[in-house]
C-alpha cells in the first residue's frame, strides 16, 4: 500500500521540481556553441580542472570511452580542444580547453548569469535573499565539508 507523502517529503519533491525547472531554463538560455548537453559538461570540467585524459573524462562524465572519444573528436574540429601529450608519460594523450573553447565556455557562462539574473529579479527581496543564501549553499553540500 501506498502512503500519501509526508510534508517534508512533499517539500522535497517541490524542491525537485524547481531545481529541474530552474536547470532547463538556465540551459535553454546558452546557445553560444549550439553545444549538447555532454560537450557544455566537458568544456566546463577542462576549463575548471584543466587538461585530462579521455578516461578521466569518460568516467567523470559517466560515459563510455569510445563515446567520449567520438564527442572530443567533434570538439576538437570546433576548435573548442585540442589533445596533446602528457607531460610526464610519453604514451598519454591529454585532452585540454583551447582559447577559443575558453571564450566559448565564457560567454556561456555570461548568458547563464544574466538568464538567472533575470529570474532573481522577479523575485521579492525576502525571496532574493533566500536565493542568494541557499543556492551557494547546496552547491557547497555538492562539494562537501
Amino acid at each position: 500500500m501506498h502512503q500519501d507523502p509526508g510534508p517534508d517529503e512533499t517539500r522535497m519533491q517541490e524542491l525537485t521540481a524547481a531545481v529541474e525547472e530552474l536547470v532547463r531554463y538556465v540551459r535553454r538560455s546558452t546557445t553560444t556553441g549550439e553545444l549538447s548537453t555532454a560537450a557544455a559538461a566537458v568544456l566546463s570540467r577542462l576549463g575548471r580542472e584543466g587538461p585530462q585524459r579521455l578516461t578521466e573524462l569518460a568516467r567523470a562524465e559517466h560515459v563510455s570511452q569510445p563515446s567520449m572519444t567520438q564527442l572530443v573528436t567533434r570538439m576538437e574540429r570546433d576548435r573548442l580542444v585540442a589533445r596533446g601529450a602528457h607531460r610526464t608519460d610519453g604514451r598519454g594523450v591529454l585532452v585540454e580547453i583551447t582559447d577559443n573553447g575558453r571564450i566559448v565556455l565564457s560567454q556561456r557562462q555570461t548568458e547563464r548569469s544574466l538568464a538567472l539574473g533575470q529570474l532573481v529579479a522577479k523575485l521579492s527581496e525576502s525571496e532574493r535573499s533566500a536565493v542568494l543564501i541557499a543556492l551557494p549553499a547546496l552547491a557547497r553540500a555538492i562539494h562537501g565539508p
